[in-house]
């Protein structure tokens, strides 16, 4: 496994959790965590909480399953879903 493979998985997918990159690559989590580090680093990746108390509180989830990583020039990119400017819809 190595960085390309890993960017190019991320990228098809746009996020996934640490557990889901580790088992598509028969990896051990960490091992991909570092990986992970160096795309982050370069401003590529970000990583996220799965939800906002995970890890806080009953810490009985996996680490791995509750770390989602993006690739950022994905998650960044916003559909304009506003009515055109002469779109009468009350009609």
């Amino acid at each position: 496994m190595i960085l390309s493979q890993i960017r190019d998985y991320l990228k098809q997918r746009g996020q996934c959790t640490l557990s889901d990159i580790a088992l598509h690559f028969d990896t051990d989590a960490d091992a991909v965590r570092g990986m992970l580090d160096v795309w982050i680093k370069k401003g590529k990746v970000e990583r996220r909480s799965a939800t906002a108390s995970c890890g806080t509180s009953c810490q009985s989830c996996d680490p791995a399953t509750t770390e989602v990583y993006f690739w950022k020039a994905l998650a960044e990119k916003t559909i304009d879903v506003s009515l055109p400017g002469n779109c009468d819809h009350n009609s």
